[in-house]
């Protein structure tokens, strides 16, 4: 009605409009609420499961699980990121980062398929609907405004992120509607708590909890509470129209044809944020009219949200509803939705049944859990944080960028081995076989052995296939036929880089094709500059990769199985394998009790853990390696290095570990030593505390047990350290405790390692790479110094001596040469050079007193 107006005096009369608008919406809204209480009357009253086997109707009730709990994570999905969106626009805004907002000026979200519609049906005449001479609709684009009376009559309505952001929050909200409706209906002849609904009839009141607590469980409770999310949906639409119209078509026109909106435009600036929508629209149209209009955060609350209405949304011991700024469905929780996933047919057991109550009731499974998103979490910052730097001194800061991965990459492999970690302790104390009968991790346990070995067989194939490799490339470079070698191009990686407009591969797809629709379509939606980044070879956004890269990913790989495969299988046999059935009773960590029980050193989910640890070390020093090289030759120049030299292991040898070793060694050595020296040291440190772990991990009992009592034999014969005594006899560690021990001393010196030998050789390289373009800039200033000299000697004038001297004062200062230079130059030292200007000292500094030396002050001497 408002944008192809029947009447012409519609389009004018914006009253009438938003009127007309609000009357339909409000009638829709209804109807289809009434729509689902009459089928839901329907199953009640009329639905005959004996003449409706197998049909669709009989099937949609068979499947109405999967129905609903699919309706309810696209609700959940939609308002966690909806909001999530609102809510970061918010954080930016706060914190004063426009630029890092989802807008039509910063981050875009161009409703692309919208826009796309609406171009289709502007350019409809002459092309899809050649008989028409004019579109349905002047609001869909492509032509003028038309003005009646100076008022705006109809207006092409632009969209941008702002409607993309609000048009997700209408679809979150009329997805829950649906979702509340849709469970009244397809739940409203039965469900697990009351079998029997269907004789209750349509509505029935709440029983108490002696059927187990029916309240708003019949269908009439369904639509009554579906009604009130109807209500939701339909004010944010209407908020959304009003404010709308008022910003980008409603409003004047002037006789020289300037538009002049009602709210000045502020939609598309104001509503990416909630604190836009409160303040420049909800609380600016409270303000205009306050003894009518009752601003958005008392309608809330008052007259129909006050204390009654609390107590009655509020659970029999709870202090208040779910959430009391929200109509809707209050007491949902996560157990049901869980218990309702129940996979068709059975055949995959019962699900998630007693998963809720299984994570609750465990500290070490949420911690697990906990710990598996962090790890991965930070994996991706390591990731991010070069590629796409958040800080512009990071992209030019080699040693950092190199630091800041190897440190959170450790970070990422400790805590994910601690997430298996707790996951074992949690099978071994917390896990109840009745209460997880025939589910997801009931299931899981009964398939360890398929699970196990079939991680077992990839990383074997990924350690004989990738090794392979690597040593039939070595055997090529050494017979000295490299063009022999097996290089595998990682075509499904390079395919990927394509699609987000990486052109090198030829691969002429999405992106990085010219003529397609994305790439011209993202010349004005994706981020700008985006193309053309990805396609220079000085950053690290997209890495251009080729067989070197897929065989260290395939390393990679071996290494992520095995260190899975170690820390799986210990997770798994917790509880007790075939080899000791009864192992969950002698908990996380246990000594090896030797040949009775045939042999069960190694077996604990304790020594899973420690040996998947060096696993993960392993691991991420390839990777550190991997990506410690790849930059080395980009920051370089000399990408060649790495792509010819990394299919074989002669070359990580030769061309990255000797090449660069010097780095380090010469940190130790007189004629190396500066200030970067220390963390070469610290190299060294980490290597002494990397022997000090092999100690503990090889010589348990007999070395320290030695040792100690060694000390204790040398306090007992010394006189002054002899009225220190022992209180008791040392005994040598324990092998578990030995094994902590040397596992904490072997982590730290390799986090030690890597870490400062990765900083110092970027720092090495970096000062190197300073120095020289030091001595170049110091060549260059001292040749343009040797020219000027000679220049004033010749030019008679001394104002014009004077100026060729202040080009000399404005050189650099690039050396301590340079500087004793400059600072003897207008004093009286031996080295001053004033015979240049024919003049005297004692002459020359009356004349700077005297003011007859433009720019010269005392500060020269």
């Amino acid at each position: 009605m408002y944008s192809m107006p029947p009447y012409p005096y519609l389009a004018t009369d914006y009253g009438t409009q938003l009127s007309l608008f609000t009357h339909h919406m409000w009638i829709g809204g209804f109807l289809i609420v009434g729509a689902a209480a009459h089928a839901a009357i329907f199953m009640v009253r009329d639905y005959d499961p004996t003449t409706r086997y197998n049909d669709l109707l009989d099937r949609v009730l068979r499947h109405r699980d999967a129905i609903i709990s699919h309706l309810n994570w696209a609700c959940i999905f939609l308002g966690f990121h909806s909001f999530g969106l609102y809510i970061h626009n918010d954080t930016m805004s706060a914190l004063g980062r426009p630029q890092d907002m989802f807008s039509d000026t910063a981050i875009q979200l161009q409703p692309v398929f919208a826009q796309w519609i609406q171009n289709t049906h502007a350019l409809a005449p002459g092309a899809t609907a050649p008989g028409a001479t004019a579109s349905t609709s002047l609001t869909w684009g492509g032509g003028d405004l038309v003005a009646v009376g100076g008022k705006v009559a109809l207006l092409p309505i632009p969209l941008g992120t702002a409607d993309f952001l609000v048009h997700h929050i209408h679809a979150f909200t009329i997805h829950v509607t649906v979702l509340i409706l849709l469970k009244g209906v397809l739940f409203a002849r039965s469900s697990r708590l009351i079998p029997d609904k269907a004789n209750l009839g349509f509505r029935f009141p709440c029983d108490g909890p002696g059927r187990g607590g029916t309240c708003q469980v019949s269908a009439w409770d369904h639509v009554f509470l579906g009604l009130f999310w109807m209500y939701n949906s339909i004010s944010v639409v209407i908020f959304h129209f009003s404010w709308k119209m008022q910003s980008d078509v409603w409003g004047s026109v002037s006789d020289q044809g300037v538009v002049t909106h009602i709210t000045g435009g502020n939609f598309a600036q104001s509503s990416i944020t909630i604190n836009g929508w409160l303040r420049d629209f909800l609380w600016a149209q409270a303000s205009q009219d306050p003894l009518h209009v009752r601003p958005i955060a008392h309608a809330i609350w008052d007259p129909h949200f006050g204390q009654p209405a609390v107590e009655a949304f509020t659970r029999g011991g709870a202090l208040g509803p779910v959430n009391i700024a929200y109509s809707g469905v209050y007491q949902w929780c996560m157990k049901d939705l869980l218990d309702a996933h129940i996979p068709p047919g059975g055949r995959l057991g019962r699900g998630h049944k007693g998963l809720y109550d299984t994570i609750n009731n465990s500290l070490h499974f949420q911690l697990g859990l906990a710990l598996a998103s962090l790890g991965v979490i930070t994996s991706l910052v390591a990731q991010h944080m070069y590629s796409l730097p958040a800080y512009a001194f990071i992209a030019q800061d080699f040693t950092t960028q190199a630091a800041l991965y190897t440190h959170h990459q450790y970070i990422a492999g400790f805590i994910m081995t601690g997430a298996f970690a707790h996951g074992a302790i949690f099978f071994i104390r917390d896990y109840n076989p009745e209460q997880n009968e025939d589910n997801v991790l009931a299931r899981m346990l009964d398939h360890k052995e398929a699970i196990i070995s079939h991680l077992s067989w990839a990383s074997l194939f990924l350690g004989f296939h990738t090794l392979g490799l690597y040593v039939h490339n070595d055997v090529m470079l050494a017979f000295g036929t490299p063009e022999k070698q097996i290089l595998i191009e990682p075509i499904f990686a390079q395919w990927i880089q394509s699609a987000h407009g990486k052109t090198s591969y030829g691969f002429d797809v999405l992106l990085s094709s010219t003529t397609g629709p994305a790439f011209n379509a993202g010349r004005s939606i994706w981020l700008p500059g985006w193309l053309n980044a990805v396609n220079e070879n000085s950053n690290s956004l997209f890495l251009t990769i080729g067989p070197g890269d897929f065989l260290v990913h395939h390393a990679i790989a071996l290494g992520l199985h095995t260190t899975t495969l170690i820390l799986v299988k210990g997770a798994l046999d917790a509880r007790g394998s075939k080899l000791m059935p009864d192992k969950k009773d002698f908990g996380y960590s246990f000594p090896c009790d030797g040949p009775g029980r045939g042999g069960t050193c190694d077996i604990s989910a304790w020594d899973a853990f420690y040996l998947a640890v060096f696993w993960m070390l392993n691991t991420i020093g390839w990777v550190t390696f991997y990506w410690h090289w790849k930059h080395i030759t980009l920051w370089q120049g000399n990408v060649s290095q790495f792509n010819e030299s990394s299919t074989y292991l002669m070359g990580w040898l030769r061309d990255y570990l000797w090449l660069n070793s010097s780095q380090l060694i010469n940190g130790y050595n007189p004629f190396g030593m500066n200030s970067l020296s220390v963390w070469a040291w610290m190299f060294l440190f980490g290597h002494l505390v990397w022997a000090t772990g092999f100690m503990f991990l090889i010589s348990w009992r007999g070395y320290w047990q030695e040792l100690i009592e060694t000390l204790a034999w040398a306090h007992e014969r010394t006189p002054l350290a002899n009225l220190i005594r022992w209180r008791d006899k040392p005994v040598a560690l324990s092998i578990v405790q030995a094994r902590l021990v040397g596992l904490a001393h072997f982590s730290d010196s390799t986090c030690i390692m890597d870490t400062n030998r990765n900083s110092t050789i970027m720092a090495r390289k970096s000062l190197i790479q300073r120095e020289k373009k030091r001595q170049k800039l110091e060549q260059k200033y001292h040749s343009i110094r040797r020219s000027s000299k000679k220049e004033i000697s010749k030019v008679p004038s001394l104002s014009d001596k004077w100026e060729i001297y202040g080009k000399l004062q404005s050189l650099p200062r690039n050396s301590a040469p340079t500087r004793l230079h400059r600072r003897c130059f207008l004093t009286g030292r031996p080295r001053a050079n004033y015979r240049d200007f024919g003049l005297s000292g004692h002459i020359l500094r009356e004349m700077v007193h005297a003011c007859l030396l433009p720019g010269a002050t005392r500060s020269s001497w």
